[in-house]
């Protein structure tokens, strides 16, 4: 192998280990404490675009057939267009606070199951929710969002900031 060619090589490992962005960087970092199945699977298979206008903004769970993943996450798409977009801006399509109810996360910084029909868009970003027969924790959530949003980012900061580490 030339000087050359082993140069390039090494560059091009070298990229593919480092992260696109901070935001990539630190969702990497956090992926311990995503709600995940133990194989991984995020939004118990639903396919996380479909929540947006552009993917019908319908909760609809993926195929098996249509898959990303993305670290230790695996999504399941509708379509393989809802994929296409995915790739190329996971940012926009990720639940916040790794896909556990939002309302839980500002009420008491816990990571709480989610019904994954049970969801609002504000600001671009997708909310997942606690919902049951007799309770839905979206209505508290939109009752009190401007005080309990801040206290849930600050919740996930805590417990996304070192990974492994468990919500005491």
């Amino acid at each position: 192998m030339t000087r050359r060619a082993l140069l390039l090589a090494t560059i091009s490992l070298t990229m593919l280990c480092l992260p696109t962005s901070a935001d990539e960087e630190k969702t990497l970092q956090a992926e311990d404490e995503f709600n995940l199945a133990k194989d991984g699977l995020a939004l118990q298979g639903y396919d996380p675009v479909a929540y947006f206008k552009e993917g019908g903004a319908t909760p609809t769970p993926g195929k098996g057939s249509i898959t990303h993943t993305l670290g230790k996450r695996t999504y399941r798409f509708a379509t393989e267009a809802n994929r296409d977009r995915f790739k190329a801006s996971p940012e926009k399509y990720e639940p916040a606070y790794g896909g556990w109810c939002a309302y839980a996360m500002g009420d008491s910084g816990e990571k709480v199951e989610i019904n994954p029909k049970a969801f609002i868009i504000t600001d671009g970003q997708l909310f997942l929710f606690y919902k049951t027969f007799l309770t839905d924790t979206r209505k508290p959530w939109t009752e009190n969002e401007a005080t309990l949003k801040p206290k849930a980012d600050t919740a996930w900061e805590r417990i996304s900031a070192a990974p492994g580490k468990k919500n005491p």
